[in-house]
């Protein structure tokens, strides 16, 4: 793996670190015995936004209900109200 960038780093009084010209606005930390931190960037997406695998399967769910091919109804009389 090629080194992009090294240098020294600083805690400031927050106990935050500046990273320079980072790619990726967030990252998971892992913070390891030996003092060591490992960033790995994370892509965080839109909470509202359905993946297209997801849309394929609720499609495919609802052209099986309208067929008829439908499971067994499901007995919930064991879990008590709240």
């Amino acid at each position: 793996m090629q080194i992009l960038a090294k240098y020294d780093a600083s805690v400031d009084m927050k106990k935050r670190i500046t990273l320079r010209g980072s790619k990726y606005s967030h990252y998971h930390v892992e913070e390891l015995e030996d003092g060591r931190i490992i960033l790995e960037p994370r892509v965080l997406v839109s909470p509202f936004e359905i993946s297209k695998n997801t849309l394929s399967m609720m499609d495919s769910s609802v052209k099986s209900l309208k067929q008829g091919r439908v499971s067994k109804p499901v007995d919930l009389s064991s879990f008590s109200p709240e």
